[in-house]
């Protein structure tokens, strides 16, 4: 039997030309991944999606991975636009300011470094001459700050419509530059293309704990060190690439006695070895004395590891402190050598590892796209309406 009356239909899944301007494939990364795993779930609901990536993303000396792209994919790549977008050369962002302005209804850029504000920009204040234009903000709190920062990034701001950031504080630090709507959405898993090898809850603990990631100031790695010095017959292994001096490190591990204790891999390690490395540690650390939004307790959790993190950005959403791992005080090396300490209590780790649960992808993307599209001004019925203006 027929019926007249319609379903009622997704709001979300009314077609919508979308272009994503930022990082992605072959530079390497956490937001590369974001943006190729927004592109793919936008495509998936059925709208339009063009990406657009950096041809050249940053100075070396601010950017080291500017020197490196990936080779092979972490994982299922969407397509991006093979046109030149350089962070130095204006040409090119008048050109894909334009070109984004005639093909979209929605524009989403991708920011994290304020190198890449002023070409941003420009984009987003050609692209609103017919679209919307929404900036996802990865760090509204420049990690380490140089002078000038604040005034590219208030820019960038009130150049768009309206700002996605991940935590409430970013918000907060957002409202002192700029007036435009800023919504916070919670960042979703995006995570490299690995299969899992998560140990067994009653493993015997190993006595050895796990640093992965850039090697930079503000993730205190350096407390870490300090800490371990109090935790006799613990291992701790460095793995990432160095954003700062590597011999200032050596030295402190020197200083401190550490020498047989600490090993370090200076190296970006391809995504196919993280299953393999995560799986011979006990734990993941991340001393950060402050932090914005990370994905690497959902990379940890993903593969059975418990993490050990300090009380900043996201990790307080994303560890439960006592049931999948410890939280603990940043720049705090009495506090966090008391975490650590505590792993190994009896029957603690295991408890740990056995609360470990894959992150559950699909709520986190739904309330995404949701909040960007909310953002973005779009009801189902229709596209959105331009701004026409340009701040």
């Amino acid at each position: 039997m027929s019926s007249d009356v319609e379903e009622p239909r997704d709001p979300l899944s009314q077609p919508v030309r979308v272009t994503l301007i930022g990082p992605a494939f072959p530079w390497r990364g956490g937001i590369p991944l974001l943006t190729n795993e927004l592109a793919h779930r936008l495509a998936a609901r059925g709208h339009a999606v063009r990406v657009r990536t950096w041809t050249h993303q940053g100075p070396a000396r601010l950017l080291p991975a500017q020197l490196h792209p990936l080779a092979t994919p972490e994982a299922e790549v969407y397509p991006t636009l093979r046109e030149p977008l350089s962070w130095r050369n204006p040409l090119t962002w008048a050109r894909t300011g334009r070109v984004a302005a005639a093909e979209s209804d929605v524009v989403v850029l991708v920011y994290y470094v304020p190198f890449q504000a002023p070409a941003l920009a420009a984009i987003a204040r050609a692209a609103r001459r017919t679209a919307r234009v929404v900036v996802i903000c990865a760090n509204a709190v420049p990690h380490e700050r140089l002078p000038g920062d604040r005034l590219l990034m208030s820019w960038l701001m009130r150049s768009a419509d309206a700002v996605l950031v991940h935590t409430g504080a970013e918000r907060e630090a957002l409202r002192r530059l700029t007036d435009r709507p800023a919504a916070v959405a919670a960042l979703p898993p995006h995570l490299p293309a690995t299969p899992r090898c998560p140990a067994a809850a009653d493993a015997p603990p190993r006595r050895r704990l796990l640093f992965f990631g850039k090697v930079r100031p503000y993730k205190g790695v350096d407390v870490l060190l300090r800490a371990l010095t109090l935790l006799p017959g613990v291992e701790l292994a460095i793995v990432g690439e160095f954003y700062t001096d590597r011999a200032e490190l050596d030295a402190l591990v020197a200083e401190l006695g550490l020498a047989d204790r600490v090993h370090v891999t200076p190296d970006y390690l391809p995504a196919e070895r993280i299953p393999q490395l995560f799986a011979g540690f006990d734990a993941l650390v991340l001393p950060y004395r402050t932090a914005t939004a990370s994905q690497l307790v959902a990379l940890a959790h993903h593969h059975g590891l418990p993490v050990v993190a300090t009380r900043v950005g996201n990790f307080p959403e994303t560890v439960r402190d006592g049931v999948d791992g410890l939280l603990c005080a940043p720049g705090d090396v009495v506090d966090l050598a008391r975490a650590l300490r505590s792993l190994y209590e009896p029957g603690r780790l295991a408890a740990l590892r056995a609360g470990v649960r894959p992150p559950d992808s699909e709520p986190a993307w739904n309330a995404y796209i949701a909040a960007l599209w909310n953002l973005a001004g779009l009801d189902g019925e229709r596209a959105p309406s331009p701004s026409g203006t340009t701040g």
